[in-house]
């Protein structure tokens, strides 16, 4: 019977994980180690601006201890979605992170860099060809909306990293792909039921968030079979149970049964989860159908504008009141000195000010169940956007005066309604993203989207 041994050595890179769970895991044999690099998770700004969300250190430590343990074994060490919107920059940024230990640790290897930024040009021909089709839920698409996405990345399946390895990379630094692709693609190259392995990788892409009650990051260790896959953490202080992997198998999924893949859909309704042992789990039944044609989902971020914050909390009970009122007259006011400040340059639809107020509804706005209520004291952040970095700074600057002393009826005369903990009050961000596109493309091969380059290092 076929045995893929796979190791996990976190939920993200740059997160962490203790070195003694890591040490056991490659003491266990593994045919190789992966680790996720990144998702949609923290918002577009990733992805727009190139600029990766985990530290340059806490990455350089997790990627040179993973090195080390490919550098006893002779296995691949896979990395995906680097830089954690896996667009070019974030795949140069790991690039450079693995090229500094190796100098630093004297290793040496042969590294793929697997790039998943799109063409431009593609995307344009193939919507022309009406091979562009949208997710739900999904913006509106069009050249222009291509033309003008800071970045777009296509999320890759196996395939492409498949490839690398078949060409002898031993690293492989992967833009943007499915997290579960990072580890059932050395369990299918090697023979591995595609049920199985697909599966299995759906729990190691998070590290130890399958086990019962999660410490924190850390790794954890697949067994791949024919028919079936154990699962066990590293850290012998903590456990899984047939409960814990099967919640963790409907994590994030639109489906709690099905996880669609680039080249087919993961169907778990058949499978069984079954202690092993006190910390391990086994897994039956589940099942990989493959798709007649495979489907790559693409991930685009346009530039908003430039936006500064301002952070402020009430405490007045004649405020709280009649807060929303007040929130909104003090916008609409402002709005005359906003013409007067910008002499009609910038008018209202130019900027935006968006205000959330924590203690009543700031986490969950319009969901939240008990908009209604309010306690003592709110907190207040404002968000000012416009498409110019001085205006915005601007609109800031004089907002936070604005709100400040912004009168309530019961009072006649000055009043400081807000208190700011910071100054000066506002904060410039400099320039923000949304996402634009949440569609997908039918590509002729699976590997098209993709562009290898090989390193050896």
């Amino acid at each position: 019977m076929t045995e893929v041994r796979v190791l996990s050595a976190s939920g993200q890179i740059g997160s962490g994980f203790l070195e003694s769970s890591l040490e056991r895991g490659i003491s266990l044999k593994p045919h190789v180690i992966a680790c996720d690099g990144g998702s949609t998770d923290a918002g577009p700004a990733h992805l727009g601006s190139g600029k990766p969300h985990f530290s340059h250190e806490g990455t350089k430590r997790d990627l040179r201890l993973m090195l080390r343990g490919r550098a006893k074994l002779d296995v691949p060490v896979i990395v995906g979605s680097c830089g954690f919107g896996g667009g070019d920059a974030g795949v140069a940024w790991m690039r450079d992170i693995a090229l500094e230990i190796a100098k630093e640790d004297g290793l040496k290897f042969k590294m793929a860099l697997v790039r998943s930024e799109q063409d431009k040009d593609y995307l344009k021909r193939r919507y022309r060809e009406g091979r562009i089709t949208p997710l739900n839920p999904a913006p509106p698409i069009s050249e222009e909306i291509i033309d003008k996405s800071a970045h777009i990345v296509g999320m890759m399946g196996h395939e492409p990293i498949a490839a690398a390895i078949e060409n002898g990379a031993q690293v492989v630094l992967a833009g943007r792909a499915s997290d579960t692709a990072l580890f059932s693609t050395v369990p299918l190259m090697m023979g591995a039921g595609p049920g199985p392995a697909w599966h299995a990788a759906k729990i190691l892409e998070c590290g130890t968030a399958c086990v019962v009650q999660r410490k924190r990051p850390d790794s954890i260790m697949a067994w791949i079979r024919d028919d079936h896959f154990d699962v066990e953490p590293m850290d012998m202080d903590v456990h899984c149970s047939a409960q814990s992997v099967a919640s963790h198998t409907l994590y994030e999924n639109a489906d709690p049964f099905l996880i669609t893949e680039p080249d087919g859909t993961l169907d778990s309704h058949g499978s069984r989860y079954e202690a092993l042992n006190d910390r391990a789990v086994r897994v039956y039944g589940s099942q990989f159908r493959k798709a007649e044609r495979t489907t790559i989902k693409l991930e685009g971020a346009e530039m908003a504008g430039y936006q500064a914050i301002i952070i402020g909390g009430v405490r007045e009970p004649f405020i709280i009141r009649q807060l929303d009122s007040w929130l909104d007259a003090m916008r609409d006011k402002f709005a005359a000195r906003v013409q007067e400040m910008f002499a009609g340059r910038i008018g209202p639809n130019d900027y935006d000010i968006h205000v959330r107020v924590y203690g009543r509804n700031g986490v969950m706005g319009k969901l939240e169940p008990h908009a209604d209520q309010l306690g003592h004291e709110v907190a207040l952040l404002f968000t000012i956007t416009t498409a110019e970095e001085a205006a915005t700074d601007a609109i800031a600057k004089t907002f936070a005066h604005f709100a400040l002393h912004y009168p309530i009826p019961e009072w006649r005369g000055l009043i400081s309604g807000i208190a700011f903990p910071m100054a000066p009050a506002h904060v410039n961000r400099g320039p923000v993203y949304r996402f634009n596109l949440n569609h997908i493309v039918t590509p002729e091969d699976p590997l098209e989207m993709f562009r290898t380059e090989f390193v050896e290092v």
